[in-house]
Formats: structure tokens, sequence, C-alpha cells
């Protein structure tokens, strides 16, 4: 075990409050716990926490306070108990929110004489204090900080923008969840024509590397808003696209996004660009054409 001396509270003891809480008491921390049903502390307790019976007096307890509750609506009402307490303190708030929230959040810990540090999880309880648990955070105050929160896991910082780690939290999440309902999608297609939907699984995730250089390479495209015919030009892309979706609806696939992508392909190569990559479309969904990054 580490032994490592500092002191810590979380608020909040739910399964990921009362992982994170574990794993600052197994380093060694003094650890101030609380939570709204007070029975939940007692395993940490055992442990060797501190449970306080009131969310102002754990916060008084140590400099560096992590909060972990459900939703904001939780993170206000504690806010709301603190009175003084906050001044002095470092805030780390690992509660689901908007970047705008986070950014709300740090105003009041300035205006309450605290520094804020914003924090979102990628990752579940049992993996917390592992690299299997990705810790997001931003904030003007994280690097002096950084030794402690790095004991949660893979920890990414984000930069001074109180909000710019629940900005790549939210986009990261939404666009697991894309790509996760597409590939359902493409199940039912391959098992509606019989073929084997494990074996397609297991191809396609090792295709996946290909994808890592091509992102990238999208992404650079976007920036620069200079779009080279990644994936070879966008009219000949274009001539897939019919199959595709009529296979799809074919085998009673829903072809919604499908025939959106034909679309923005269609007027894009209808506005002179049919010799650019398939990153071009991205000028429509900005709703910029041909503007320049300045």
């Amino acid at each position: 075990m580490n032994t490592t001396t500092g002191e810590i509270t979380v608020l909040g003891l739910g399964e990921m409050g009362s992982a994170i809480a574990r794993v600052f008491l197994d380093r060694g921390y003094r650890t101030t716990v609380w939570n709204r049903t007070a029975s939940k502390a007692a395993p940490l307790v055992e442990a060797g926490a501190t449970t306080a019976p009131t969310a102002a007096e754990a916060v008084a307890a140590s400099q560096l306070v992590v909060v972990c509750l459900l939703d904001g609506t939780a993170v206000d009402e504690v806010l709301s108990t603190l009175g003084d307490t906050a001044q002095g303190k470092v805030l780390v708030n690992v509660t689901s929110g908007s970047p705008d929230q986070a950014r709300a959040y740090e105003r009041w810990a300035h205006e309450h004489g605290a520094q804020y540090i914003d924090g979102k999880i990628m990752g579940d309880p049992p993996y917390v204090g592992t690299p299997n648990a990705r810790f997001l955070f931003s904030g003007s105050a994280f690097e002096a900080h950084r030794d402690a929160l790095n004991l949660l896991g893979a920890v990414s910082y984000h930069g001074d923008d109180a909000g710019a780690a629940a900005v790549e939290f939210l986009a990261q999440v939404a666009m697991g969840y894309e790509v996760l309902l597409g590939f359902l999608h493409t199940l039912k297609l391959v098992r509606s024509e019989g073929a084997d939907v494990t074996g397609f699984a297991d191809r396609f995730a090792a295709s996946l590397t290909a994808y890592q250089p091509l992102l990238t390479s999208i992404a650079k495209a976007v920036e620069s808003r200079e779009y080279p015919p990644d994936l070879g030009p966008l009219d000949v892309q274009f001539a897939l696209m019919d199959d595709l979706i009529g296979h799809r609806e074919s085998v009673g696939v829903e072809a919604v996004r499908m025939r959106e992508t034909r679309e923005l392909m269609a007027r894009r190569i209808a506005d002179g660009h049919g010799g650019e990559g398939f990153s071009g479309v991205y000028e429509l969904l900005a709703g910029a054409p041909n503007q320049r990054a300045r």
C-alpha cells in the first residue's frame, strides 16, 4: 500500500463515489466522506474513513473536495448548504453535466473563494484506480493537484476552460452511441441475409484500426478547410449510395441516416466539390460553405 500523506473529502457515496474514496484510502489519504444516506459510509468507515454529519463539515475537513453526486440538481442542493466553508477549498466535481454547467460551477466556486476543477468519468466503478477508468479533467487548478487525481485512473487534462472536459466526454459518448446504433442496424442487415453476425463483428472489429488515421486526417481537413479525396473523390463514393440504401431497405433495415448522407453528398457535388473528399461534407453541417478558419 502506498503511504501517501494527504487529506481529501468525498461528497456522494454511490458506487462511483465510494470507489473514488476507497482509492484515496488505500493510498494513505486521510479521507472524510459524506452521503445523504449516512449508512452508505459504513464500509468506508470500517476501512478507515471519517464520516461527517453534514456536507459543510465534510468540506471543512480537507482542502481537496471531490463531488460525485447523481446530477446537477444534487450538486446545487449541496453547494447551497456550504456557506463560507468552501473558501480556500478546491472543488473537483466529477458529476455528469454539460459544459455550461461546469462553467457555472466554476463561477460559483470563485465567488465563494474556492478553486474549481471539472471532471468526467469514462469507466465503471470497479475499474477506478486502474488504467481502465478514464478521468477527463479541465480547469485552471488542475496542475496543482495532478498527483492526487492521477491516482484515480488514466487521467487526461483538457485545458483551463472548465467546460472542456464535459465537451470531450459528451462528444465521445455521443460518438459511441452513433457507432453502436449503426452497428445494431448493420447486424440486422447481416442476419437478415443469413450470414454469421459474430463472424462479421469479429472482422469489423479487426478493421477498426484503419479508421484511426482516417479520423485524424478528416479532423485536420476540417481544421484547415481543405478537403483532399480521403476514401476517394466524393463523386466516386456517391455512386455506391443507391446500392447501400437499396440493400438496407430491401431487407427491412432503416436507411434514414444513409439517405441523409446521400443527400449531403449530392449537395456537395452539385456545388462543384465532387473531386474533394467526404470530409468536405462538413461545410454543409457547419452552415458556412468554403469559409476558412481564421
